[in-house]
């Protein structure tokens, strides 16, 4: 039996604990942002599944992305801001393991996802005339649910390998929630195996995933640069404008996340986990809200449906009071 079947260790979570002064502040904070990111996906989430307009392969990933956006903070922001407020910075191995699963899941289903939808905007701009017999619902429906089952196979491995690591009795963690890399850095036994796994499956299916949006948007960039019209090109750039500056927010803050230097000031890399965690997920409805003209357009008209049904509901009221 392992050390980890037999005992579990306690994890403190530094979180924002060293910040006495501004704690209430940050955490009160934090809960605007997330209810906002909440709200802001689960709204284009809404509008993709029920406005006709918007059933189009791009906003199907839409969807999923925003799907993303909502559960990566929700798995981490929920101890951080109720640790923060109670005082309490004890973690659970349990959910600190829970955490690491459900981030590494959710974290590389959005590296590929926006890989695929790279290539999609690659098809669009690059190749319309052959845009409808290469990208098709169907397709789309396969590859994000192949996305979203290998990503969960492979933060299922790396959870697995993850709970064979021994730690000392007491570990503190310095960031906001658990993440794989802080885990195995943190361990006493050997990680051999764990950097092993991260090195030979997880580095080259993220070369492979960043290659493709990247090369995407060299063709798209290409592309855009030969069309001699001004509107044409404003147009072209338009359809893809937002989400380039998606991808340019998801892979800074996280390479830079990874490959700052590590020291004894953990502020900076705090800094930069609130901003791939929080505000990434926040932004991106703003980003595409305001940068998407059929977005705007959907939420005009399911406005102008819900001020339709209001209207219709009052009626009937005083209808039914006339009659009384």
């Amino acid at each position: 039996m392992s050390k980890n079947e037999t005992f579990q260790p306690e994890f403190i979570l530094l979180g924002l604990s060293d910040l006495a002064a501004s704690r209430i502040p940050l955490s009160l904070f934090f809960h605007l942002v997330y209810a906002a990111t909440v709200a802001g996906n689960l709204l284009i989430v809404f509008l993709v599944n029920t406005d006709s307009h918007l059933r189009t392969p791009m906003y199907f990933f839409l969807g999923n992305l925003s799907v993303l956006d909502t559960f990566m903070p929700s798995c981490s922001v929920s101890h951080l801001s109720f640790g923060n407020f109670s005082g309490n910075i004890l973690i659970s191995y349990s959910t600190c393991i829970a955490q690491v699963f459900f981030f590494s899941w959710f974290a590389y289903t959005e590296f590929f996802l926006l890989a695929i939808m790279s290539y999609d905007r690659y098809v669009a701009i690059c190749l319309p005339l052959h845009y409808t017999t290469k990208i098709s619902i169907k397709l789309c429906f396969q590859l994000v649910t192949s996305i979203w089952i290998f990503s969960w196979a492979y933060s299922l491995m790396h959870t697995l390998s993850t709970r064979r690591l021994s730690f000392p009795d007491s570990v503190t963690i310095p960031g906001l929630f658990c993440e794989l890399f802080q885990l195995i850095q943190l361990s006493s036994s050997d990680t051999y195996l764990n950097y092993l796994l991260i090195f030979l499956v997880g580095v080259p299916f993220a070369l492979v995933a960043f290659s493709i949006t990247f090369l995407s948007y060299v063709y798209i960039v290409k592309t855009i640069l030969r069309i001699k019209m001004k509107d044409g090109r404003r147009k072209a750039f338009s359809t893809c404008s937002s989400h380039l500056t998606v991808v340019f927010m998801f892979y800074v803050t996280t390479f830079f996340n990874y490959i700052q230097p590590k020291n004894d000031n953990f502020l900076v890399g705090r800094l930069v986990s609130v901003l791939y965690t929080f505000f990434t997920p926040f932004l991106n409805p703003v980003i595409y809200s305001l940068r998407n003209n059929e977005l705007k357009g959907a939420v005009r008209r399911a406005l102008g449906k819900m001020t339709v049904r209001s209207g219709t509901l009052t009626r009937r009221y005083f209808i039914s009071l006339k009659l009384l």
